[in-house]
């Protein structure tokens, strides 16, 4: 790849489409009825959002539906129950219906778990007893910081255990109106090394906005890293080559650097596609120009990355790209849960698959984890001995600190695909099993 080449011109400015726009999408790429009943009615529970890139660059129309991509972005039919998909049907065909409507679909996603390990119970934290909106403070190094103009991605990813921030009532999201409660806090706080700016996805904020929310971080000598997470990279890269501001957005990314402090982009890639063409990696080339650092992570989800040869040439183009693999993630127990989740002896089985196939570098990947509520659970490996089979995991991050680097067992199961599906080992230390039992199985009776 020549980078001194010209960078390629967008075919058009941003412009994301939505159930609006399904009909127009059907037409222009020859969805058949069926797929387009399914859409129009997933598409009222779940988030639906997509663009041009992506559905010209990324999807193989020719393999649809069981294309990758196209599940990755569309809502198919199976991700609801079968009886909630006929109760919407039926109520979708009379407009007089469209309060029944609106309640069934607001049942629907009640029941869904959104905001799954106890984001607003647990994560938010409070300054003088009320809550300071926008943050998630759960890791005692690491605050998560939510800009409320920054709750939306350039398309959606059907699995995102974020959902419930796109759809549905304004209480069930995460949105700070300015930097002002975080800076407070952070200031009450020298603990935290790491602010992590998350959504939604932070880029698609115009940097001038990006920098309002930035800029006042630098004043905290604590605040040593900024990470951004986001899915820019694989389904708007032109936000860092040819978009009005991007020019701007690497200079803002320039000054952060040369001030001493990190920029880290937490990058999410879902399949080596989104990788593999020349405007992505133009986009990251430009990203590592500015000093920043780039991390690859995502969750592993059936029908779009269930295989170890796909993680594996998904690494490999991270390396490449000069971005460092990081954490294969455990699909959490919300949204379609039953329709992308892996059970956890395969997920293993899919990580080592992969890992083994890997050159050093590209070991830097840690998985397959568990973002749960006690914390990040890795699952290790399997052991056999005289007391039975076991899976081997260990806290690679805890809410409570002295547990980091902990290992423990659970009985093995080979259709556990959470931490609750598992049956805590009876040996497991007093203070680690008070924190994991309630999130665990219970003992067999």
């Amino acid at each position: 790849m020549n980078l001194l080449a010209p960078i390629p011109s967008a075919t058009e400015r941003f412009r994301a489409k939505g159930p609006r726009q399904i009909a127009e999408i059907a037409a222009k790429y020859g969805l058949s009825p069926e797929i387009r009943e399914a859409l129009d009615i997933a598409s009222l529970v779940l988030p639906f959002r997509v663009n041009d890139y992506v559905l010209q660059q990324l999807i193989d129309w020719s393999a649809i539906p069981e294309d990758p991509i196209f599940q990755l972005v569309f809502p198919q039919r199976g991700m609801l129950r079968a009886e909630d998909e006929r109760r919407l049907a039926e109520l979708s065909r009379d407009k007089a219906d469209a309060p029944l409507l609106r309640a069934e679909v607001q049942r629907i996603r009640d029941a869904l778990n959104p905001h799954p390990s106890g984001q607003k119970q647990l994560n938010v934290p409070r300054e003088h007893g009320e809550e300071i909106p926008g943050l998630q403070h759960k890791y005692r190094e690491t605050v998560l910081y939510f800009p409320s103009q920054g709750q939306t991605c350039h398309s959606y990813c059907t699995y995102c255990f974020r959902w419930a921030q796109f759809v549905g009532d304004a209480d069930l999201k995460f949105a700070a109106p300015s930097p002002e409660g975080l800076v407070r806090y952070l200031g009450g706080h020298p603990e935290v090394s790491d602010v992590l700016v998350t959504g939604g996805d932070p880029m698609v904020m115009s940097t001038e906005r990006l920098r309002s929310h930035l800029e006042p971080l630098l004043g905290l000598e604590s605040v040593r890293t900024i990470r951004i997470g986001t899915k820019s990279v694989a389904y708007w890269p032109y936000r860092f080559l040819t978009d009005p501001d991007a020019d701007e957005l690497l200079r803002l990314f320039e000054r952060i650097v040369a001030g001493g402090r990190n920029v880290a982009v937490m990058a999410h890639f879902s399949h080596p596609r989104e990788l593999e063409n020349d405007v992505a990696r133009r986009a990251i080339a430009r990203i590592r120009s500015t000093g920043a650092l780039v991390y690859g992570q995502a969750p592993l989800i059936a029908k779009v990355n269930d295989s170890a040869a796909v993680w594996a040439r998904m690494w490999r183009a991270e390396l490449a790209a000069g971005i460092v693999p990081y954490y294969l993630f455990v699909e959490r127990d919300t949204g379609p849960y039953d329709y992308f989740k892996v059970p956890l002896t395969r997920a293993l089985e899919i990580f080592q698959g992969a890992y083994r196939d890997l050159p050093g570098l590209a070991r830097t990947v840690r998985g397959p984890i568990m973002s749960a509520t006690p914390g990040k659970i890795v699952v290790d490996g399997v052991e056999e001995g005289p007391d039975g089979r076991f899976f081997r995991l260990r806290m690679l991050q805890a809410r409570d600190a002295s547990l980091v680097g902990r290992p423990f067992r659970t009985r093995y199961d080979e259709d556990a695909a959470w931490i609750d599906g598992l049956e805590l080992d009876p040996a497991t230390p007093a203070d680690l099993a008070a924190a994991l039992r309630p999130y665990t199985a219970p003992p067999r009776g």
